[in-house]
């Protein structure tokens, strides 16, 4: 492939540059703040930080409380897909005072579960509200969603998919 007179690498299974393979998807927003006129400028929501784009956690009165985590997905030909989502946890139990306790504390930090709903609707799946747990792999990092009872969840975790099924579905950069 040519652009603009520079030679770009094209992958041999599927066509598309190279350069769109091994991608990072992080979700701005979870699905249900998304549906929201105001989003994160809801009056009485809590961000962990000053945009929702950097925000590790939030929490949208009358909506739910979100926390991230990370969803790699495995491409054949060797490639992956990591997907950053949001999972709705319960905040009934006062849960999200405690994970942002726990986050920032790396001896407590490294046995953190999570327990919740994916927030995102991800291509070309959906999944949006399936079950799931992440645990942490690695206190320099994001939870990893590692287990689901729900059947296509699972599948995602654990298998192999077609690259190009994968790579149709995402948004173009």
């Amino acid at each position: 492939m040519h652009t603009l007179g520079v030679t770009m690498a094209t992958c041999a299974m599927c066509g598309r540059p190279v350069a769109e393979h091994n991608r990072h998807v992080r979700f701005s927003l979870p699905d249900p703040v998304l549906a929201l006129a105001e989003r994160e400028a809801t009056p009485g929501t809590w961000m962990s930080h000053a945009t929702a784009r950097e925000s590790v956690m939030m929490q949208i009165r009358n909506v739910g409380a979100f926390v991230r985590a990370l969803l790699p997905v495995r491409l054949s030909g060797g490639d992956s897909v990591t997907f950053g989502v949001w999972v709705v946890i319960d905040p009934r139990r006062d849960a999200l005072r405690k994970l942002a306790t726990v986050w920032w504390n790396d001896d407590e930090y490294r046995d953190l579960k999570i327990e919740g709903w994916l927030a995102n609707a991800i291509a070309p799946w959906g999944m949006l509200a399936a079950p799931v747990t992440a645990t942490v792999r690695d206190v320099q990092q994001t939870p990893y969603c590692t287990e689901s009872s729900d059947e296509t969840l699972k599948h995602v975790i654990t298998d192999e998919w077609d690259h190009d099924l994968v790579l149709a579905a995402l948004p173009r950069d």
